[in-house]
């Protein structure tokens, strides 16, 4: 049976690598994204045009959010109301609008595989990067709670908590922020995406079956809990 999976930022960076990842594993993939070449280009941000995107979908068997960004680089009292509601907006807006659109398709198969792609940021908090480690913050709780509300459905929901990864999404991060956050790595360097997808792969798989509301770190050795 040749399962389905919606990867939301799948066009680059992690979800372009899970993307790789899955399809080697013989999964459907439909990538979500806005950039041009997106099989669905969809704001996550917007629940209308994900309700419609999924009601023409109908039911997948695996979604993985890896949509997101990083948002303003400034200490949390220079940040505004716009650049602080646009992080929550697809960081964990977009989650919960995924979720919200595609679980009950996966109650009904009685298997599903959801991962949620949360940070280090998200259990240390980052300077200058306030809105982002709140936001992934509430990407981890968010995980924990649906877990438990489908541990006795066959739908299992973790989160991958990354420390800082080579990707495109860096790239408009400041020098300074991205060297102090390499140098909090034991392992001394950056992940690498694939080494990412690893991760999600196995989540998103049968191989996963006694684990779900749960936050697994890849960091190097930075995670503390």
């Amino acid at each position: 049976m040749t399962r389905t999976a919606v990867i939301t930022g799948g066009m680059s960076g992690l979800g372009a690598a899970t993307a790789t990842r899955l399809a080697d594993e013989g999964v459907k993939v439909i990538r979500f994204d806005l950039a041009p070449g997106a099989d669905v280009v969809v704001d996550v941000s917007d629940s209308a045009a994900v309700n419609a995107a999924a009601a023409e979908l109908g039911s997948i068997d695996i979604l993985i959010n890896c949509a997101g960004i990083v948002g303003p680089n400034k200490p949390l009292w220079e940040v505004s109301d716009a650049e602080w509601q646009k992080v929550f907006a697809v960081n964990v807006t977009g989650t919960f609008n995924l979720c919200r659109a595609f679980v009950p398709g996966m109650q009904e198969l009685g298997w599903g595989r959801i991962v949620n792609f949360a940070s280090m940021a998200g259990k240390d908090g980052n300077p200058n990067l306030s809105a982002y480690s709140a936001s992934k913050a509430a990407v981890i709780a968010m995980t924990k709670s649906l877990g438990k509300e489908l541990a006795t459905s066959g739908v299992l929901v973790n989160a991958i908590v990354p420390a800082v990864i080579e990707t495109p999404m860096n790239d408009d991060t400041s020098p300074e922020v991205l060297a102090h956050i390499t140098s909090l790595i034991p392992m001394k360097r950056v992940g690498r995406a694939e080494e990412v997808a690893e991760l999600a792969a196995w989540l998103a798989s049968d191989k996963v079956s006694f684990s779900t509301g749960a936050a697994y770190d890849i960091s190097g050795g930075r995670a503390t809990y």
